[in-house]
């Protein structure tokens, strides 16, 4: 809640009206009566698809990927994002792209599709990656604290 997508949709609109190539997603906060519902992945070719929603009960099935109140939709997540990916890592090495990754937090990270995929996408020549990664607290999350080590990776704190 402190801006993050907000910067990064700023940021992507500044990329697509100077003509620079840019794909990738990012997630966008649900609201109804204005209480926050969940969370929605939205690429930036305008696709939309649920990332996640408030749990109706406490119950918590083995299967369910969960964090605090909220279920995550991993086939929707994984339908939307993978392909994006895929492409931006498929694309050539010769045409410098930017790829926007936001965000990539506990939701994101019950994927490991999508943990392979970023990793993918960090480590190919011909992509910059603009992405949000979490503040650490609590438990580390393995792939962010790769991330945050990286030599070739610029963290700015958003406040």
């Amino acid at each position: 809640g402190i801006g993050k997508t907000t910067l990064i949709q700023k940021v992507t609109q500044a990329l697509k009206s100077s003509d620079i190539p840019v794909d990738g997603f990012y997630t966008e906060e649900v609201k109804e009566g204005g209480r926050r519902r969940g969370f929605d992945v939205v690429t930036l070719s305008g696709k939309r698809g649920p990332l996640s929603r408030v749990s109706s009960d406490s119950s918590t099935s083995r299967r369910e990927c969960r964090v605090g109140q909220y279920v995550v939709d991993l086939v929707s997540f994984e339908q939307l994002v993978l392909p994006v990916l895929r492409n931006v890592n498929h694309g050539s090495d010769t045409e410098k792209k930017i790829c926007v990754i936001d965000e990539i937090g506990k939701m994101e990270l019950f994927s490991q599709a999508f943990i392979q995929a970023v990793r993918q996408t960090l480590t190919s020549s011909g992509t910059v990656v603009l992405g949000t990664i979490p503040i650490p607290k609590g438990k580390p999350l393995d792939l962010v604290e790769e991330i945050r080590s990286r030599k070739d990776v610029k963290v700015f704190n958003v406040s």
